[in-house]
């Protein structure tokens, strides 16, 4: 138990969310075990852990842009009178539906707060201030990792959106404008770290399964180090042709993209076996894709800035506003005349049903939907699905999938802040 403790400490840190050895996890199982010795906040972790009767604990310290931004927003949520974070994202509204903020590291509102929600904002206002995650798991520490991840991301996004939002309504204060220039500051050291360059990834065609799963396998560890999603948020797959049939080789549900071996699910697409129950969530939009199009991989990561774009409407008077997630009418898209840059931005929510992403997503990943020109075009396409995500395809291996992901995402980030220079929120 204690190798699981300290591995998803671990990958908090090499995710650049957390200083290395700052997390402490925690799990009951026959006796109570800690990723390490002598942290202050045991004991805290020790009452909150018995009181829920939970499997695991998470308690961490956000670093970097990550910190800024939770920081703001859980003290904007108090001095406005609310006892929560609200984010827009789809992890969010699907997975944490709000984030409880506590005031101070006492055991009692910690507990309170995770027994209505998976995680928890700590806002510890000693010294200089700053915010803290808690997180309870039922069953393993795993899933303490998910819910922390997901709360980082989501108050990321949340900042960064709710700052342009408030730029174009013209309600930026000098404070709040500082504010921005300090977590801007934190996200430029961040980036300077991570890889600039595209990824040297297996060619195709794949010659048979395995290569196949090998690719995804590859791929889905470069999405994750390259920061375009958080590891267990995400999909890959792949359409190979095997002996006994096509077969839609996708990661499974609840998967970490950084550790694919053994957890890629061999789904017929004659739709002749029920492999794919286990199969990612989104399996029925990567099975239209496939069935309406010439892609053979698929790539969905979340990279923050292009959630973060496809969330900003310059329509603040929109009778739909509230819905845009489900079914916003106004073709919209991100485009950079330049390069030839052109992804469209479609509504859609997980699973199957009408506002489903197997609906509203295909096809805008066909021939006619979003891509980029050039010498180049038709070779990758890709979408932004609202508040969500960002689907590449590409037509034989995942290098121009990945390839369209890094430049979609470096141009997002670009556009956002040209578009917040432009309404005089810097």
């Amino acid at each position: 138990m204690i190798a699981q403790l300290v591995k998803y400490a671990g990958k908090l840190a090499r995710a650049g969310l957390c200083a290395p050895g700052e997390p402490l996890l925690a799990a009951l199982d026959a006796e109570l075990s800690f990723s390490h010795a002598d942290d202050p906040r045991q004991p805290l972790a020790e009452r909150v852990i018995l009181a829920l009767g939970a499997g695991a604990l998470l308690l961490a310290e956000p670093i970097g842009p990550c910190q800024g931004a939770m920081l703001a927003l859980a003290r904007r949520a108090v001095e406005e009178g609310r006892d929560c974070v609200l984010p827009g994202d789809c992890e969010t509204r699907t997975f944490l539906h709000d984030l409880p903020v506590v005031r101070g590291l006492e055991a009692e509102g910690v507990i309170q707060a995770l027994k209505r929600r998976k995680g928890c904002i700590i806002l510890d206002e000693t010294g200089g201030g700053r915010a803290l995650m808690a997180a309870a798991g039922s069953v393993s520490p795993e899933q303490t990792f998910v819910t922390v991840s997901s709360m980082a991301f989501a108050c990321f996004v949340a900042f960064f959106d709710q700052h342009l939002r408030a730029a174009r309504a013209g309600t930026l204060t000098q404070a709040r404008k500082a504010e921005f220039a300090c977590v801007r500051a934190a996200l430029e050291a961040e980036l300077s770290r991570l890889p600039q360059t595209l990824p040297k990834l297996l060619p195709g065609p794949f010659t048979d399964a395995d290569q196949a799963r090998a690719a995804m396998t590859q791929a889905g560890r470069a999405v994750v180090e390259y920061g375009l999603v958080d590891s267990s948020f995400g999909n890959v797959s792949c359409r190979q042709q095997t002996p006994e049939g096509e077969l839609l080789l996708i990661s499974q549900t609840g998967s970490s993209l950084d550790e694919l071996a053994g957890v890629i699910d061999p789904c017929r697409m004659d739709g002749s076996s029920c492999v794919g129950l286990t199969a990612s969530s989104e399996y029925s939009a990567h099975k239209a894709v496939y069935d309406g199009g010439g892609a053979r991989t698929i790539l969905h990561g979340h990279p923050r800035f292009a959630v973060i774009v496809s969330m900003d409407c310059d329509k603040l008077d929109c009778p739909g506003l509230g819905e845009c997630h489900r079914a916003c009418a106004a073709p919209r898209a991100v485009c950079d005349p330049a390069c030839g840059l052109s992804i469209p931005i479609v509504p859609g929510e997980v699973g199957t049903g009408p506002f489903g992403l197997c609906n509203t997503l295909p096809p805008a990943l066909t021939d006619v939907g979003g891509g980029r020109g050039g010498p180049a075009a038709g070779s990758a396409v890709g979408a932004i699905v609202y508040g969500h995500g960002l689907f590449t395809t590409g037509k034989q291996d995942f290098r121009d999938a990945f390839a369209t992901l890094f430049e979609v995402e470096r141009f997002c980030r670009d556009e956002y802040f040209r578009r917040v220079a432009a309404l005089g929120g810097a």
